[in-house]
């Protein structure tokens, strides 16, 4: 196979892939890992003695669910951080994976992980303690427990169940969920996942679960829609009482830059017009947020929000009824 040669330097960079493979789930099978490096399980074994060498704890189990896994370490590999470059990596991260940094959060969050996957118990408490001290200002995303986000991204990552109490219209109940993703909006964090006792996929605000913990029941990952766009879909139209759909004349990178995405989706229809989603607590709200856009546009749903076009099209024409035309003045 190509990948069992190339000398020194393909082997270090084959090393480096199963290392990084490693860290992107629990558990791996040793044709898994075959597959993905194409080489063979033989080459697959001596990388792993390469890997514990270097200081890396890799496990290895036989039988059923049995496979490679990377351990938590005794002490930081060699070449990777020394313990105070370490704590003040994820003392960063936090700070990012919270939104301090704008743009950031999500990638923070991912290498917060690997992070973890790795860091020596000695220096999680310190780097706990540390973080208490980081806030942010600007953004306005709502805080929530970092803590929180490394269980529900170690569930997504380890494709484990998770539960959770989670604040409803005022009530708590507890729910049963399989993590697929976190999405970080520019107010919350949002875990999407697959509810079981509803039997579909629903998004939860990570910032109203409490009691959060990861299970050690595993899950097969579902066909599962689009993270990002489910929840953006959800956080600005089905949220509302009333959901309608515009026909913008503009291009969508226009009138993304126009509107918030937490208040809406925009969708491209060409190079001169977009389609926009979005909800409200009444249909006039929604014409008036489009209309203050300043382009053409027209209604493709709900029937009823045509005509309530038509009816404050007539309020405002005879509003404007009784004010003299100016002299010499010209339509705009």
């Amino acid at each position: 196979m190509g990948g069992e040669c190339g000398g020194e330097r393909g082997t270090t960079e084959r090393v480096l892939t199963l290392l990084g493979l490693l860290q992107q789930r629990q558990t791996w099978t040793g044709p898994e890992l075959a597959d993905r490096l194409g080489v063979t399980p033989r080459t697959v074994r001596r990388d792993v003695e390469r890997l514990r060498a270097l200081g890396y704890p890799v496990h290895a189990a036989q039988g059923i669910g049995g496979g490679y896994r990377l351990g938590r370490g005794q002490d930081l590999p060699p070449l990777l951080l020394d313990d105070q470059e370490a704590i003040a990596t994820a003392v960063s991260l936090l700070a990012g994976a919270d939104g301090a940094v704008t743009g950031t959060g999500d990638a923070a969050l991912r290498a917060l992980t690997k992070l973890d996957q790795v860091l020596p118990a000695r220096l999680r408490h310190e780097v706990r303690a540390l973080s208490g001290s980081v806030e942010s200002f600007g953004g306005g995303r709502t805080p929530v427990d970092p803590g929180v986000l490394m269980t529900l991204a170690r569930a997504c990552r380890d494709e484990v169940e998770a539960g959770f109490g989670y604040a409803s219209k005022g009530d708590v109940r507890q729910r049963r969920v399989e993590p697929y993703r976190l999405v970080a909006s520019d107010r919350h964090w949002y875990l999407f996942a697959f509810d079981l006792d509803r039997d579909d996929w629903r998004s939860f605000r990570v910032d109203r679960m409490t009691d959060v913990s990861a299970r050690t029941w595993r899950f097969r990952p579902r066909a599962a829609p689009d993270a990002a766009a489910y929840v953006q879909e959800g956080v600005a139209s089905r949220v509302y009482p009333h959901q309608a759909r515009f026909l913008v004349r503009a291009s969508a990178d226009t009138v993304r830059a126009q509107i918030p995405a937490s208040a809406a989706v925009v969708r491209s229809r060409g190079s001169e017009h977009c389609e926009v989603l979005s909800g409200a607590a009444g249909l006039d709200a929604m014409l008036l947020h489009v209309l203050l856009l300043g382009h053409e546009f027209e209604v493709l749903d709900p029937p009823e929000l045509a005509k309530r076009c038509h009816a404050l099209a007539q309020r405002l024409l005879a509003a404007g009824a009784a004010v003299p035309p100016v002299p010499g003045g010209e339509e705009s």
